[in-house]
């Protein structure tokens, strides 16, 4: 069975194309970070009145728009992609993700898309043709009518397949075909070159150097942590500064170790909802004051107490403070995270 409101969102998810809402109007790619790129690419399907799929389960086989009396020709907005991506295919190694399956769909349905369509990336599906990846897939299987790609998108046996060859066979099957140009990002007053465009490779890059502000002006948004509340070794109520220890997907990437002022919020039963939306400090990192020995994330939320055990936590960074550091004593500690909090409270102030 597939709930429409799996995973707190009311995206139809499914990696079956039996099970697809169809006909659909389709934006192609690999979608890993949702950025401003890829929003340009998935903005041509969204549409003015989409329909609310909130809290509709279904079995054995997808609803139909007559199923859900839906107006004749009615195309679901869907995202197609790959799972796993196909780099991961190729060199058989794990590959992180900037957003994995939880938070791209979180951020699929804050654009308005209704449907999510994970493609198995396998040895049949890597060696369709360009051509017989439209008629079986997009026409055959899924009932295309329109199709979104990004300038550069690249599809088929051996990537042989282009953005314009996709217009041309598209066009035998009358579906229409939008060639996104690539988008470019005008950061810190100078503009990108084209090799410096907005991509996935770019926001980890900056990322990996705590450029934070810069990332998240190429997302277009700030970068996310998601994840669920676990017991750790709850030192920090020894010094005075309780954590929420973040446990995340792990294939999600991490940004550079070290400090972050964050805004913090709880997800609430409902799609969109929110507990609580508070401010904080954020630690990444393998905790070198107290001998860690693998990586954790750690929130310590100001002005707020309650018990946040087993709540799902959506963590937005917004400036990195310092690198990860070993300090002599845990007074040391105490004293510097007094110093990264004001800097945190300065900042949210500003």
């Amino acid at each position: 069975m597939l709930n429409l409101s799996q995973n707190g969102c009311s995206v139809w998810v499914t990696s079956s194309t039996e099970l697809a809402l169809t006909p659909t109007v389709i934006a192609l790619g690999k979608f890993d970070g949702v950025h401003r790129g890829h929003q340009q690419v998935i903005q041509p399907i969204l549409k003015a009145d989409r329909l609310d799929l909130t809290g509709m389960t279904f079995s054995k086989s997808s609803p139909t728009a007559k199923d859900l009396s839906l107006p004749s020709g009615y195309a679901y907005s869907t995202v197609v992609t790959f799972n796993p991506h196909p780099q991961e295919f190729f060199t058989g190694k794990p590959r992180t993700l900037l957003t994995p399956l939880d938070e791209k769909i979180y951020q699929l349905r804050s654009l308005g898309v209704e449907q999510l369509l994970l493609l198995p990336f396998d040895k049949e599906l890597s060696a369709l043709t360009p051509e017989e990846f439209v008629e079986k897939i997009l026409v055959q299987q899924l009932q295309c009518q329109r199709i979104s790609v990004g300038q550069d998108f690249r599809f088929g046996s051996q990537r042989s397949g282009t953005a314009t060859l996709l217009q041309q066979i598209a066009a035998k099957y009358d579906i229409p075909v939008t060639i996104v140009p690539l988008e470019t990002c005008n950061c810190d007053g100078q503009e990108y070159s084209d090799s410096e465009r907005i991509s996935s490779s770019l926001v980890r890059q900056h990322l990996e150097h705590g450029d934070i502000e810069k990332a998240n002006q190429l997302l277009g948004r700030p970068y996310t942590l998601m994840g669920s509340v676990v017991k750790g070794q709850q030192l920090g109520r020894t010094i005075g500064f309780p954590t929420a220890n973040l446990q995340l997907p792990k294939q999600k990437f991490l940004p550079r170790f070290g400090v972050y002022a964050v805004r913090v919020k709880s997800l609430g039963e409902v799609p969109d909802a929110t507990a609580f939306d508070c401010v904080g400090v954020m630690n990444i990192g393998s905790r070198p004051t107290v001998n860690g020995t693998h990586p954790t994330v750690e929130v310590h939320l100001l002005d707020w107490k309650g018990d946040l055990y087993c709540k799902k936590l959506t963590v937005e960074l917004e400036k990195f403070l310092r690198p990860e550091q070993k300090f002599p004593t845990l007074e040391a500690l105490k004293t510097q995270i007094q110093l990264d909090c004001a800097e945190a409270r300065a900042f949210f102030r500003a």
